[in-house]
Parts: C-alpha cells; sequence; structure tokens
C-alpha cells in the first residue's frame, strides 16, 4: 500500500509529510465551481469527494487523500483572486473581520471511505492599503483562497487569531486526518 495525495498544492504536499515522507502525488483536473452551488460545508467535502474518485481507478489498492480548502465570510465563498486587483479587493473586504476556513477531505482505502472536514475561525487585523499592497505585490496570495496564506503572517501580519487548527487554515489539518487514517486502515 502507498499513501496517495491527489492535490497540486504545495501546501499540502509539505504537510503530507509529517503522516508520511513515502507519498506519491497524482492529480486529475475537475471542475470546483460547480461545487459552489452547494453549502460551503458540502463544497469542500464534494470536492475533496470529486478530486479523490479521479484518481482512484489508477491506485485501487493504496490508500488515497484528497483535500479542498474554501474561505467564508457571511456566508459566502471566497475563492483564489483573479489577479492583484481582485486580491487586493479580497483583502480589504477580510480586513478586521472575523470569517471561516473549512477543509473538506476524503481518504479512501479499498471499499473504505471517510470524508469530513475541519473548520476554523481566522481573524483579520485592520488591514491598511500599505500592508495589502506589499503583501499583493509580493506574489503568495495570488494562488490562495481568500488570497492570503497563515504561514506569511510573520512577514505580512494580515492574523490577528486563529481558533482551531492552524494546519487547517493552511489547507490540511494533519492531526484529524492522522487519525482518521489510522481508522480506515484497521
Amino acid at each position: 500500500m502507498k499513501y496517495v495525495l491527489a492535490s497540486k498544492s504545495p501546501r499540502r504536499q509539505e504537510l503530507m509529510k509529517i503522516i508520511s515522507s513515502d507519498f506519491i502525488v497524482a492529480t486529475e483536473d475537475i471542475d470546483e465551481e460547480s461545487s459552489y452551488k452547494l453549502s460551503p460545508i458540502k463544497a469542500v467535502e464534494d470536492i475533496a469527494r470529486r478530486k479523490g474518485e479521479a484518481v482512484e481507478k489508477y491506485y485501487p489498492e493504496d490508500l488515497i487523500i484528497s483535500a479542498d480548502t474554501i474561505v467564508v465570510l457571511d456566508n459566502q465563498i471566497i475563492g483564489k483572486p483573479i489577479d492583484e486587483l481582485d486580491a487586493k479587493r479580497i483583502l480589504k473586504e477580510l480586513s478586521g473581520k472575523a470569517h471561516y476556513v473549512h477543509t473538506g477531505f476524503r481518504i479512501k482505502y479499498l471499499n473504505k471511505e471517510i470524508i469530513s472536514h475541519v473548520t476554523s475561525e481566522v481573524i483579520f487585523n485592520e488591514l491598511s492599503d500599505e500592508l495589502i499592497n506589499k503583501y499583493v505585490k509580493s506574489g503568495s496570495p495570488l494562488d490562495k483562497a481568500g488570497a492570503y496564506g497563515v504561514q506569511d503572517n510573520g512577514k505580512f501580519p494580515i492574523i490577528k487569531k486563529v481558533i482551531g487548527s492552524v494546519d487547517n487554515v493552511v489547507g490540511f489539518p494533519v492531526k484529524e486526518i492522522k487519525e482518521l487514517i489510522e481508522q480506515i486502515k484497521k
């Protein structure tokens, strides 16, 4: 049995190393937008399920982990920014507010499947235009849901507080996934 991570995210791949240093990455493109019609939690679980299903035929004997993360403000899903201007708009919208980060994940091994999610609350600092501009210029927000990464907080102080799993805010709740992997392997 091999571990298969069905995710292109370099941050998920980095966190997966905590679970196992021996894994492969396998991905297929899926349409994520169609899931956004669902409630936020159902959407991330649906995307994670479909990401896993897209690769499972290639790895029928292996343990497949797939995940998706979304940012939700006032029950509206905030995806990845389309460009720098959109990233600035998103960051201004999140400034000084609390929002939720949901990561849905699916673990599949042989005929067993677990689909679940983890939710964390993130409270932003009030962000100045100068900080937003510097952060967006760094390029880091452009490939992230909500236009930010908690791992950037040391250099760009955007987050006041995380309530819940910080790994979840990165996009891969290691503790919860690790526990469920042990369950599914029994």
